[in-house]
């Protein structure tokens, strides 16, 4: 049995759970865990941050659920407007980290959305990818060729692909894949005490 975490580094409740996710992964080390991107904001959803009214509720009842804690640059962001969130890029990002430190990728991930949800910085540009690499002691040019290279671009239309194939149509969504069979442990939010509850139907908790 592994874990599979489908999210999106754009999404806010992906964000707050972050820190639950790090809990699981912490108490069961011995599990592996995948880390696939979802696909957000593509194609027709791919418009300035203005467009979606909700976003500001929506993070007052992020955290409110979770407490996580959005920073005074990604407010910025929503104070213009006029930024536009291109999952296809941040998964491109999210490969790129995952390929280079694949033990690292849930770590790396969150990495990813702090530095978007905190600092304000955009996950299209290759120097964010650089600055979340010297954060992380990576090597910042060889993180930013990865982000650029089209290895990555083909890993992230694979990650969307998978995503639609297991059925996740929220995010973020922590799945437990057993062999054929992919059972949901948390959407959206959940703690990591009702994640081990539902663990434990499959395996012992370590």
């Amino acid at each position: 049995m592994k874990l599979v975490y489908v999210f999106d580094a754009y999404c806010g409740w992906s964000y707050g759970f972050a820190p639950t996710l790090a809990e699981v992964v912490r108490r069961h080390r011995d599990l592996e865990v995948d880390v696939v991107s979802g696909g957000l904001f593509t194609g027709a959803r791919r418009v300035p941050i203005r467009e979606f009214g909700y976003v500001q509720g929506a993070n007052a009842k992020i955290t409110e659920l979770t407490g996580a804690a959005f920073g005074a640059g990604y407010a910025r962001l929503i104070a213009d407007g006029s930024f536009v969130m291109d999952s296809e890029a941040a998964a491109r990002g999210v490969a790129a980290l995952r390929r280079i430190a694949p033990d690292r990728a849930v770590e790396l991930a969150a990495a990813l959305q702090h530095a978007f949800y905190v600092d304000g910085l955009s996950l299209s540009d290759p120097a964010t990818y650089r600055t979340v690499a010297e954060a992380n002691g990576l090597d910042p040019d060889t993180v930013a060729d990865a982000f650029s290279a089209p290895e990555s671009a083909a890993e992230a239309e694979a990650d969307f692909s998978r995503s639609a194939a297991l059925g996740v149509d929220a995010y973020p969504t922590l799945l437990a894949l057993d062999g054929g069979r992919a059972t949901r442990l948390a959407v959206g939010h959940a703690g990591a005490d009702e994640i081990d509850r539902r663990l434990a139907t499959f395996a012992p908790t370590s």
